[in-house]
């Protein structure tokens, strides 16, 4: 059994297409269309990440292509427009690129991605050398977990850790990634506790806890 929490290099793509820092702007476009992606990393010396280049950052060509804007929208979007002037990957990148390491849970890298509005991280060692690229869709993988995987997981990680006496009247099912608790406890104070570490395994969608302390009171929510 596989337990939480599950780390960047569990479910990245170890084969990467990159350019490096010289690629000519069409040649981008045309690893992008004939690898599917939509980024790419920059590379120099040995491997190292340097940048990012992405559909968004290719597209500005194409957005400002027409006409120039107005003088208060150019000092807005210096940057842009340097970019929409670029004719290779070192000209239009994004650099330094945000990246994360192996060891990176899932979790952890998916925030990043919500916060930065990204759809992909380079994967990298300690040297700044590229492993590997984690997508949005590697990190959904962790929902494809069968139920009788999660029922294990959360017996173990939270059940038998919580009660570590006998707990056959604690009862774990999980379909469809919602997992729910069934049985009474001993010590009522620890079912919000066993709720929230249930939510912790990477995998469940929700949680239906509705244990009951010994002497009848009920925790969870």
């Amino acid at each position: 059994m596989r337990t939480s929490p599950h780390v960047v290099s569990d479910v990245m793509t170890r084969a990467v297409v990159t350019v490096g820092r010289d690629t000519p702007f069409k040649d981008i476009v045309r690893l992008m269309e004939r690898g599917r992606v939509g980024a790419l990393p920059v590379l120099e010396g040995g491997g190292r990440v340097v940048g990012i280049v992405s559909e968004a950052d290719l597209l500005l060509k194409e957005e400002f292509r027409d006409d120039l804007p107005d003088r208060i929208t150019q000092l807005r979007r210096l940057a842009d427009l340097a970019k929409a002037g670029a004719l290779t990957a070192g000209e239009v990148m994004s650099s330094p690129a945000v990246t994360v390491h192996g060891a990176t849970t899932s979790a952890e890298a998916a925030r990043i991605m919500a916060r930065r509005g990204l759809k992909r991280l380079p994967v990298v060692d300690d040297e700044g050398r590229l492993e590997g690229v984690v997508a949005r869709s590697d990190l959904l993988k962790v929902f494809l977990r069968d139920d009788e995987d999660l029922t294990e997981e959360v017996r173990h990680e939270v059940v038998d850790r919580l009660f570590p006496l006998p707990a056959d009247h604690i009862r774990v099912e999980v379909h469809e990634g919602v997992a729910t608790l069934v049985g009474w406890v001993d010590r009522a104070e620890l079912i919000p506790v066993a709720e929230r570490l249930a939510r912790s395994v990477e995998g469940i969608v929700d949680v239906r806890c509705t244990l009951t302390g010994a002497a009848g009171a009920t925790g969870g929510s």
